[in-house]
C-alpha cells in the first residue's frame, strides 16, 4: 500500500532563522553583541531603570565634588588647624591665612602653602608639620608644595589669629592700607599699640626683632618692652 505523500512544501528555514533574529541570542549582553543584531534592543523595565539610576548616584562624579569629597575635604582643613608656626605656637597656619589651596584625587592630596616671610626659617618645619597632619588621615601621599603668587600679607591674618597674638603679647598687625605711601605709613609704626595695655604712646626701639617678621616698641605708659607683628 503507498501512502500518497502531502504536496505542501515544507517551510523555508529562513522564515525560521528571521524570527529567530528578532531576539538577541542567548549570552549577548555586552554593548558590542547587541549592537551587531538589526533590530533595536529592548526597552528595559521601569524596576531596572531605577536600579541603574540609584547606581549611577552611588558613584561620585570627578568633576564634581560628592559628598566623600566633601567630607574629605573638611577633614583636611581640621587636621591644619591643628598645624602651628613654631614661632608663633599659640596660632595655627589656618587662622595665619598660609593654606593657599587644598586640591585632592585619587592619588592623594596637594597643599599649597604662602610663607609670611621669603626666607623664613620656620618653612621647612611647617611643610613637615602640615605633611603629618594630612597623612594622619589616611592620606596615601601628601604633597605640600610652596607658592608665592598671590603672596601673603598680614590682612589675610583671620581675626581669631590677630585676637592671639594680642593674648600672646605679640602686638597685632594693623590693617594694610594700598593707597597709603610709605611716609604716611611710618608714624604708624611709631605708635603701635601696647598689646599689654593698649596705649598708644609707645615707640619703636628697632625695625629687627628676633625674627623677620617682628620689629622691637616700647610702651612709655606701663614700661614694657614688645614685639609687634610686621604690618605687610
Amino acid at each position: 500500500m503507498v501512502t500518497e505523500m502531502d504536496p505542501t512544501p515544507n517551510p523555508e528555514p529562513s522564515s525560521s532563522a528571521e524570527f529567530n533574529l528578532a531576539m538577541p541570542p542567548i549570552g549577548a549582553t555586552n554593548k558590542r553583541q547587541r549592537e551587531s543584531l538589526p533590530y533595536p534592543e529592548p526597552q528595559a523595565s521601569a524596576c531596572a531603570n531605577s536600579q541603574e539610576q540609584s547606581n549611577r548616584r552611588a558613584l561620585p562624579r570627578e568633576d564634581v565634588p560628592g559628598k566623600n569629597s566633601s567630607q574629605r575635604i573638611e577633614n583636611i582643613w581640621h587636621a591644619l588647624e591643628s598645624v602651628t608656626d613654631p614661632e608663633i605656637p599659640v596660632i595655627n597656619v589656618v587662622e595665619m591665612g598660609i593654606i593657599a589651596d587644598v586640591r585632592i584625587n585619587d592619588a592623594g592630596v596637594t597643599v599649597d602653602m604662602t610663607p609670611t616671610f621669603v626666607g623664613c626659617p620656620a618653612l621647612d618645619v611647617i611643610r613637615q608639620d602640615i605633611r603629618r597632619a594630612v597623612s594622619d588621615l589616611g592620606e596615601p601621599d601628601v604633597t605640600v608644595n610652596v607658592v608665592f603668587d598671590p603672596p601673603w600679607t598680614t590682612d589675610r591674618i583671620q581675626p581669631s589669629g590677630l585676637v592671639k597674638l594680642k593674648a600672646f603679647g605679640l602686638a597685632p598687625p594693623v590693617r594694610s592700607c594700598g593707597a597709603c605711601s610709605a611716609e604716611s605709613s611710618m608714624p604708624d609704626l611709631e605708635k603701635i599699640p601696647c598689646p599689654f595695655c593698649d596705649s598708644a604712646n609707645t615707640e619703636m626701639e628697632s625695625m629687627f626683632g628676633p625674627t623677620l617678621c617682628r620689629s622691637i616698641h616700647y610702651c612709655r605708659n606701663c614700661l614694657q618692652s614688645f614685639e609687634h607683628f610686621k604690618t605687610v
